[in-house]
């Protein structure tokens, strides 16, 4: 990045240094005691259909809503074929969600669609602000067939546009 000479003078970047301090940006870190623990969403590249648009372009719903499907997704590679993901809400009688769909509404709104555990249609929406769930391994709901796996099907629809 180019240097200030006064306090008046904005920053000034090259494209290619805007692109890189952007990608700086993106991802986390994440340690684990045993050091064979699977790679966690923090430690795993961006896929290309998120890195397309700079972060600084998106809302805080759009950025929560992609994190949150890289989080799901990563969870559910490490699940056996007995089991789906829900969701829990720290702080919240909902209980637990089966997801069946998680969306946004721009600019701070991030929602979850789903089953509690009764099996009644339920969806939670919730401010980015407040954004606090916990990814759980239930039983799948139905013994026969295949777990449904979400996070596959969002990131699929995230590479689709």
């Amino acid at each position: 990045m180019a240097k200030k000479t006064d306090n008046l003078s904005p920053d000034i970047q090259t494209v290619a240094e805007a692109h890189e301090n952007n990608a700086l940006h993106c991802g986390g870190r994440a340690v684990h005691a045993d050091p064979s623990t699977p790679a966690t969403a923090e430690q795993k590249p961006l896929p290309v259909s998120l890195a397309r648009k700079p972060i600084d372009e998106k809302s805080p719903a759009e950025w929560a809503f992609e994190r949150l499907i890289l989080y799901i997704q990563n969870f559910e590679e490490q699940l056996d074929d007995d089991s789906e993901v829900a969701v829990g809400f720290t702080g919240s009688p909902a209980g637990m969600l089966r997801i069946e769909g998680v969306g946004f509404f721009d600019p701070d709104i991030v929602t979850f669609y789903g089953k509690d555990d009764s099996g009644g249609k339920t969806q939670l929406i919730q401010h980015v602000s407040q954004l606090s769930v916990t990814l759980r391994a239930l039983p799948k709901a139905s013994p026969e067939g295949k777990p449904v796996r979400i996070g596959f099907r969002l990131v699929e629809d995230l590479d689709q546009g």
